[in-house]
């Protein structure tokens, strides 16, 4: 398994997926990532590709033709992706077309994911090299999914995640039997700038936001302070997300977002969606940064 280190942190990536599944402290061995219980949620933090959440009927249409895709895309769970370079610092992973992926996705690429650790932070960078004669489509995003609470004696309810900024957004609501994004809204916010995390927060799945000003936002202990942050410039969705009273939180910067119940199922027209030109590349980077009081 991929690992990167200094004297903070060491950060373990599964190569199914190349997918996050550890950042821990090295001083004291607290562990910031979610267990991935198969009881509870078998996941760490999936990369998302070439599609964000559900699509009607798990399906597109492309130049007149029907492709079926799973939720979320075929990334997460892929076993093909190579590591193309590894050093302690940074490991970089590839996922290229085949011909297993040409029946789903009729198009050429190369995906790219590379973890970089910079003392307390760690870059998590996206490449999509369109490698086809023709313009290809996708969207890309994060997953990642964090322990909370984070210590013994606390609850669920002694965390909040504060925004940078003061916010008027609402989520849009999903509707839970086709995981489609609805027209519909709520308010989520207990403040300006905060959202209060309790065991019923996501009865109704997933908080999406379409238009937030924000682009990091905090898991904090009301007691303790900042946990850790993610910033996520660049990318316009952000999703929260846990299983109903499961002790964890989705932090989810997306660049695309699941299918609307209106979609007309093409996939050039799907809300989000990135266009890139014949031998063009796209390269998008969020980021997680611990609180250095914690990792001592």
């Amino acid at each position: 398994m991929p690992f990167l280190e200094n004297d903070l942190l060491k950060i373990e990536i599964k190569s199914k997926g190349a997918e996050l599944c550890s950042i821990r402290s090295i001083k004291n061995n607290t562990e910031f990532v979610w267990e991935a219980n198969p009881n509870v949620w078998g996941s760490h933090a999936p990369n998302l590709f070439p599609i964000i959440g559900a699509m009607k009927d798990d399906s597109y249409f492309y130049n007149g033709k029907k492709y079926s895709m799973p939720k979320h895309g075929f990334a997460r769970h892929n076993e093909d992706f190579e590591v193309i370079s590894n050093s302690n610092s940074e490991v970089t992973f590839q996922l290229k077309s085949n011909d297993e992926l040409r029946a789903i996705y009729p198009f050429e690429f190369e995906f790219l994911i590379t973890y970089e650790l910079k003392d307390n932070e760690l870059l998590i960078h996206h490449t999509v090299k369109n490698t086809d004669s023709k313009t290809i489509y996708f969207s890309l995003g994060g997953h990642p999914a964090f322990a909370c609470p984070l210590f013994k004696d606390e609850s669920y309810t002694d965390y909040f995640l504060e925004f940078e900024k003061q916010e008027t957004s609402k989520s849009y609501l999903l509707n839970m039997a086709t995981g489609l994004v609805s027209d519909k809204t709520k308010p989520v916010f207990d403040s300006p700038n905060t959202i209060n995390l309790h065991g019923d927060l996501f009865n109704e799945d997933a908080l999406i936001f379409k238009d937030l000003t924000s682009r990091q936002v905090a898991l904090k202990h009301k007691q303790k302070g900042e946990i850790l942050n993610v910033k996520f410039e660049g990318f316009p969705f952000l999703g929260i997300w846990a299983k109903p009273n499961a002790p964890y939180v989705c932090i989810e910067p997306w660049i695309g977002i699941a299918d609307s119940e209106s979609t007309n199922q093409q996939i050039k027209d799907k809300e989000g969606i990135v266009t890139l030109e014949p031998k063009k590349s796209f390269k998008a980077t969020y980021s997680i940064t611990l609180n250095r009081n914690l990792l001592n």
